[in-house]
């Protein structure tokens, strides 16, 4: 068994499910929040109907969705290996 599963085995099968519920629901979340074409967090206000193109707050949310979307995946490959 590699070193890294050895430390996960031990740290517990229900702390990792419970990590990835909770990066699921934020994942769910960060998504929706994304603009489609005029809506999103320029709809909600965030960003001046003055200003074209991405606002930083657009880039900002981008990024930590894809942060989280990594952990997620992650995640679901440790669970994949504590639960086979």
């Amino acid at each position: 068994m590699l070193p890294l599963l050895a430390f996960v085995d031990s740290f517990g099968r229900s702390a990792f499910v419970f990590f990835d519920f909770v990066t699921a629901i934020v994942l769910i979340v960060l998504v929706l929040m994304h603009s489609g074409r005029d809506t999103g967090m320029a709809g909600m206000g965030y960003v001046p109907a003055s200003q074209g193109g991405t606002h930083i707050v657009e880039r900002n949310l981008t990024r930590v969705t894809i942060v989280v979307a990594i952990l997620f995946f992650a995640n679901c490959v440790v669970l994949f290996h504590l639960l086979r």
